[in-house]
């Protein structure tokens, strides 16, 4: 399998790291961009080869992944689509709807959308993805092994289902990051320095995320074993949920899905030239 990134940011090194990492040819991946420097330390961190501008050499490959900024994605389409044929895309744009994608690629139907999250720079992430009709089943392994070099991966069945991706996935670090500086502050108002804040707030979230996830029992049940009945634990979710956190936290991720569905909408407008 042969794959072109259109694109060299972080994302974009992040997947090219996780590739050649697990033992992907890196003779078998191009990076585009249009920064020399960009080119340069991806050829020097990656040993892949770079170009820096798209032609029908860089898009001869099995999969093309359009990794630039939502903004810039029209113009990229547009000095694409002359030459393809049947390449796999896959877009990891945030909004981007794949009705768009295709209308700027000249009708081109081979598309899969993937909603990564930003702990993919660390390998660590969880993306979404979700295929077209016209994307057949090797198409979508071929995304899914490019995805799963940066994490895990979530095949939804509606286009529409992104949305909700990114409102849980795609935005869910700034909800633990969140959790995590209000850790911090408490703990500092309680005395402690900032690094031994850091160290007892990160610890914390660190240990009971690993926690959560090598037990079968649920986020609920898990809760309630820390409770104590009249204990601290009880004290401090007594107030939160006076002040309506877990409401709070539950209507923002609503509120993040909506907002993603009116971006793919301005998004897709903007690129027909109506704004």
């Amino acid at each position: 399998m042969k794959i072109t990134f259109i694109g060299g940011g972080n994302m974009a090194n992040a997947l090219i790291g996780g590739l050649v990492g697990t033992g992907f040819a890196a003779a078998d991946v191009c990076a585009v961009d249009i920064s020399a420097d960009c080119r340069a330390r991806l050829e020097q961190s990656f040993a892949i080869r770079t170009a820096g501008s798209i032609d029908a050499d860089v898009a001869a490959a099995d999969v093309i992944v359009l990794a630039v900024k939502p903004q810039q994605m029209r113009a990229v389409c547009a000095e694409l689509a002359p030459f393809l044929d049947r390449q796999l895309v896959l877009s990891i744009a945030a909004g981007l709807r794949s009705e768009d994608l295709s209308r700027w690629l000249g009708g081109h139907s081979r598309l899969v959308r993937a909603m990564p999250n930003t702990p993919a720079l660390i390998g660590a992430g969880v993306t979404g993805l979700c295929a077209a009709p016209g994307v057949a089943q090797d198409e979508r392994d071929a995304a899914d092994r490019i995805m799963r070099a940066v994490g895990e991966t979530l095949w939804v069945a509606e286009e529409a289902q992104i949305d909700a991706v990114t409102a849980v996935s795609g935005s869910g670090p700034a909800y633990l990051f969140l959790l995590v500086e209000a850790m911090q502050q408490a703990a500092r108002e309680l005395g402690f320095d900032d690094a031994a804040a850091r160290r007892l707030s990160l610890g914390t979230v660190l240990g009971a995320a690993q926690l959560a996830a090598q037990s079968p029992e649920s986020a609920a049940v898990l809760r309630e074993r820390v409770t104590s009945k009249g204990g601290t634990t009880a004290a401090a979710l007594a107030t939160m949920a006076e002040r309506g956190v877990k409401e709070g936290i539950v209507a923002g991720v609503h509120a993040a899905e909506q907002r993603s569905r009116e971006l793919g909408v301005e998004l897709g407008a903007a690129g027909a030239g109506s704004r």
